[in-house]
């Protein structure tokens, strides 16, 4: 059978005739080098034009348990596409070295690499070669039991910041994200801080500004995968109830 390539406006019976993986495709498809667009212009993007093709793949869930949601999200993620502005709180980031990493232990991360005036062709130059700036946001998840209308959901605490300055054309590849993560997580497991606290940066390499700090830590966010299989994830989040919630393609990496 032929594969079906979408495109907009949907109509809503029409995508309900599609098959799960050709809805998949032709997200990621529609999607394709639209990252870097501002942020006003993803939003419109997804609220006027993708909104029916992620109600059908949430209709379609293959694992709307969260405890079954586990094992099919331990690994590394890349989100393709998103919504959150979250993601660009700091200037520069790399995008094919931003990573989102699941362990079965509890804990998960978003990592990213920045560059400091890479816009700037000459700045982009020197900071390849001499600087770099990596962030990790780490943070515990477990399934808590919810209310009549949704019995399930995710309970995401804020554990620690780490933050890097790198010297040096080094690539931030998926291994050494995922490394860093593991030793960050072996090492709070072994010697957890009180909580609510979340472990503040040393002050010489802070790099995220006070209110930043605060803002980060204070923050309660709310997941749903609204689809995920073993490669693929459509992942709704809410960081604070008056916020507009913020939508994420991602793909898994080898």
């Amino acid at each position: 059978m032929d594969s079906v390539m979408l495109s907009t406006p949907f109509e809503p019976a029409a995508l309900a005739e599609v098959s799960t993986a050709d809805l998949k495709s032709s997200l990621l498809k529609l999607v394709d080098q639209r990252d870097a667009d501002p942020m006003a212009q993803k939003v419109r993007f997804a609220y006027e034009a993708l909104m029916p093709l992620f109600n059908e793949l949430a209709k379609r869930n293959p694992t709307p348990d969260l405890h079954q949601q586990i094992p099919l999200l331990k690994g590394v993620w890349m989100a393709v596409w998103s919504t959150n502005p979250f993601q660009d709180l700091l200037p520069g980031r790399v995008r094919h070295e931003s990573y989102q990493i699941f362990d079965s232990n509890g804990y998960y991360a978003n990592l990213a690499r920045y560059k400091p005036g890479r816009k700037t062709p000459f700045l982009s130059w020197m900071s390849r070669w001499l600087l770099s700036y990596d962030l990790m946001i780490m943070q515990s998840y477990s399934v808590q039991t919810g209310s009549a209308a949704r019995p399930q959901t995710w309970d995401i605490q804020n554990v620690c910041i780490r933050q890097g300055l790198r010297f040096g054309s080094r690539a931030f590849s998926a291994a050494t994200a995922a490394a860093w993560f593991r030793q960050t997580a072996a090492n709070y497991a072994s010697n957890p801080q009180p909580q609510p606290s979340v472990s503040q940066p040393t002050r010489g390499a802070n790099r995220v500004s006070t209110r930043q700090y605060e803002q980060i830590a204070k923050a309660r966010p709310q997941l749903d995968n609204l689809y995920i299989d073993a490669g693929f994830r459509l992942v709704k989040t809410q960081r604070e109830k008056s916020q507009r919630p913020s939508y994420t393609v991602a793909v898994r990496l080898p």
